[in-house]
This record gives C-alpha cells, sequence and structure tokens, in this order.
C-alpha cells in the first residue's frame, strides 16, 4: 500500500505499539502499514528468523534479541524490542518492512548510522545468492503510478518537496540548500555549513562558465540558492521546478535580493524547456528522473544548451552492479521518501550521454564524504529541534521516519554504497 507521509490536521485515533521501552504511538489512518503487523504464515516468519539471525552471526553489530540473545560479531548495537514482528516485516516487505519496523520503534539502535553503515557495506551479501536470482519474484514492484510521466513526476516531487518549507527550513542552513555541500577540511561544523554550500555551487557555476550576461538554464530549482548566485554575478538565470512550495519560496527570495528582474522560476517540467542557453546547471535532479527517461533528460539537455555551451550536473551514484540488482526492486525509500526515484550509476550517466546526446564528458569529481557530513549535521539539527518538527504537526511516526531516511542515506555514503559526482558536458561548436 502506498502510504505518503502526512502532517497533523486533524485528531485521528491512534495505536501505541508496546516496544518493551515505551509505546510508539502509530496513527492507522496516516500509517496503515506501520500500525499494523502484516499476516505471515508460521513457515514465512521461520524462515525469515532463520536467514536473518544467519546474516547477523557474520556481521560487526551486536544485534540483542528482547528475550532472546545477542548475535553478531561485535560492534554498534541493534537492539530488536519485538522479534516476532520485527521477523515478520521483513519476512513479507524486504526493505521495506525493516523501515517499516522501525518507524514502528520495533527495533532501534543507540546509533543508527553505525549500525545501517555496517548493512550498508554488506548490502551485497545480506541475502543469499539463490534468492538474490530470484529477486523479481519475491521483491515489491514500483507502483506503475509512480513511472516518471510528466503527471507522475509531479505527483512524485510534491509528495517530498511539497510537505512544508518550514520543515526543510528546521534542519536546513540559511542558503535552504539541499544538496551535498563542498568542505574544507573534516570533521564538518554546523558554523560552516553555509560556506561549504556555497562553495559547491561556485564550483558548478564556474565548471559551466557562467559569469556576466549568461544565459543560464537551471533544472530543478530548489529553493533558489543558486539561481540567486548566478543572478549576482551577472547572468540572466531560468530555472524550472515541479514544486509549488519550493517555487514560492525561492521567488520570494529572489524578490528580496532585488534580483527579480534577472532570474525567472517556473513551474515547469524538463520535457517542457523551451529556449537556447549557454550554460544548463542541474544539482540532484537527476535521482528523480527514473531509468527509463534517462535519455529523454540528457536528450533535453543537449537541445537546450548552444554549440560551444557547458552543462555542470551533480549526480548521487551507486555502484553499477548494485544499480542493476536493484533498480525494478520497491524500496522503503520509494514509498515514504522518493516516489518513483532511482540513484544511477557513473557508468549510465556517461554511457546515456555518449549514446543519446552531443554532449562529451570533459571532468568528473567524486565527493562522497562531503556528503556523509552533510547528512550528519541536517540529522543531528533534526534531532536537536524534534519538538519544533512536532509544532510543525509531524507526528512521531514522521519524525522517527525522517531520522531513519538521514541516518540510512548518511550511511550509504559512510559505507561507500553511495557516492556524489560533479559532471562537466561541452558540446562543441561547430562553426569553430
Amino acid at each position: 500500500m502506498k502510504t505518503a507521509p502526512a502532517r497533523l490536521d486533524a485528531p485521528e485515533p491512534a495505536v501505541a505499539v508496546d516496544t518493551g521501552s515505551g509505546p510508539v504511538t502509530v496513527d492507522p489512518v496516516r500509517w496503515p502499514d506501520v500500525a499494523v503487523v502484516p499476516p505471515a504464515s508460521w513457515a514465512r516468519r521461520t524462515a525469515t528468523r532463520t536467514l536473518v539471525r544467519r546474516a547477523l552471526r557474520g556481521l560487526p553489530v551486536r544485534a540483542r534479541f528482547a528475550g532472546g540473545d545477542t548475535l553478531g560479531l561485535g560492534g554498534p548495537l541493534l537492539e530488536v524490542r519485538d522479534p516476532t514482528a520485527f521477523h515478520t516485516r521483513i519476512g513479507t516487505g524486504g526493505l521495506v518492512g525493516f523501515g517499516e519496523s522501525y518507524m514502528a520503534g520495533e527495533w532501534d539502535a543507540p546509533d543508527p548510522v553505525a549500525v545501517l553503515t555496517v548493512l550498508a557495506a554488506h548490502a551485497a551479501d545480506l541475502v543469499p545468492a539463490p534468492l538474490q536470482r530470484l529477486r523479481r519474484l519475491w521483491a515489491p514492484r514500483h507502483p506503475h503510478d509512480e513511472r516518471n510521466t510528466p503527471d507522475g513526476s509531479r505527483s512524485n516531487i510534491s509528495r517530498h518537496y511539497d510537505l512544508s518549507n518550514d520543515l526543510f527550513a528546521l534542519f536546513l542552513d540559511d542558503t535552504l540548500t539541499y544538496s551535498s555541500a563542498v568542505f574544507r577540511g573534516f570533521p564538518a561544523r554546523w558554523d560552516r555549513l553555509a560556506a561549504a554550500q556555497h562553495r559547491k555551487i561556485d564550483r558548478l557555476l564556474d565548471l559551466a562558465g557562467v559569469g556576466a550576461g549568461t544565459r543560464l538554464l537551471e533544472i530543478g530549482t530548489g529553493w533558489g540558492e543558486l539561481a540567486l548566485r548566478a543572478a549576482a554575478r551577472g547572468a540572466r538565470v531560468t530555472s524550472l521546478t515541479l514544486s509549488r512550495e519550493q517555487r514560492a519560496l525561492a521567488r520570494e527570495r529572489i524578490r528580496a535580493a532585488g534580483l527579480g528582474d534577472r532570474v525567472s522560476v517556473e513551474l515547469c517540467d524538463y520535457r517542457e524547456a523551451r529556449g537556447t542557453y549557454d550554460a544548463v546547471v542541474s544539482v540532484e535532479m537527476i535521482e528523480a528522473v527514473g531509468a527509463e527517461f534517462w535519455p529523454t533528460y540528457f536528450r533535453g539537455l543537449d537541445e537546450r544548451l548552444a554549440p560551444g555551451g557547458r552543462v555542470a550536473l551533480q549526480a548521487i551514484t551507486m555502484p553499477h552492479e548494485r544499480m542493476l540488482a536493484s533498480r525494478d526492486t520497491f524500496t522503503w525509500i520509494h514509498k515514504y521518501v522518493f516516489p518513483g526515484g532511482l540513484i544511477p550509476s557513473t557508468r549510465a550517466i556517461e554511457e546515456t550521454a555518449r549514446d543519446h546526446t552531443r554532449l562529451r564528458l570533459a571532468r568528473r569529481d567524486a565527493f562522497g564524504a562531503h556528503y556523509a557530513e552533510t547528512l550528519r549535521l541536517w540529522r543531528e539539527r533534526f534531532t536537536e529541534r524534534a519538538d519544533d518538527v512536532e509544532a510543525l504537526g509531524f507526528d512521531e511516526t514522521f519524525r522517527r521516519l525522517w531520522t531513519f531516511y538521514l541516518a540510512y542515506s548518511e550511511a550509504g555514503f559512510r559505507a561507500g554504497y553511495l557516492d556524489v559526482q560533479q559532471y562537466l558536458f561541452t558540446k562543441e561548436n561547430p562553426a569553430r
């Protein structure tokens, strides 16, 4: 069942799930698949329990089961408060069930990033090879209505980015930049995050050659910081977004900066873009495109770019083999955070650009460790401001969801399962 994160706009009956360390209140109307443990046969529960315990025994963790023993080779603590529910959810929902079990409070960890980093580092080995080969038979499939068609993309984007501008402002820095920063050194500090975000943006603008008089197309506005900095350089910016919430605040910020004559923010799909530009910049937007539409996306970049122009692209990536193995699987992240999303591999990006466009790869730089630190700062800020999140109307289940999402993402970068790249593509000018 598809369930979008929801705010508490009216009182609803709730279910108190007793996890052994106090109840976690779950609203069954907003979170039906979290409030109720799905039915499963004794055989399925037993088989799942056997597989889970076998996997945990060989991992550098301490998995402590309520009323039972502790498994693992030693390391960060994973505390399973309700083993029956934990095994049932994993047995019936796989990765979706694992995340929902956390949302329900059936398992927890003093340091969830450490636990999830171990799991991410061993992602290819957690499921036995015979079951991996049968993945298409047991893994949930993507809902058809989450395909990234123009209408599907609008719905998918809205479910995440239109949650609440105030929510994002609670854990992002003053630039409201929702992508990896580039730091001068580690460990990163909160008071240096805004400067690190500007460093990332300026590097992309430099790659794209953006300066006075540049006609710049930005695909994916965010809350407008890149457009603001490009306009401050003297560029004329057309920025495209599908989020009404983001567009409203981006326009407000642009007006306040006195740059409204240089920046146009349009509610427009990248497939509907028109015009010709000297440069195109797109930051962590390709992850929302979907493999089906990657050729369309790159052809759009090519078609909008003038000969001699440059494209600066920032993209989260994953290993190609893992992308191929998981690309058709419907995961917890799809269900609750980024519907329709798919993280590409560097190979997929480069082959798509090569095979479908006149764009040529000129440069690629990876900086995954910087994303891990960016996510840590966001997660810590979100935790510190839990009361403010609640005051906005987001319930306890949502707060656990968001904590898990940020920790899960950070762990992916710390384990090297995920990376982030800045690309420069160029387009030859045949007149020269």
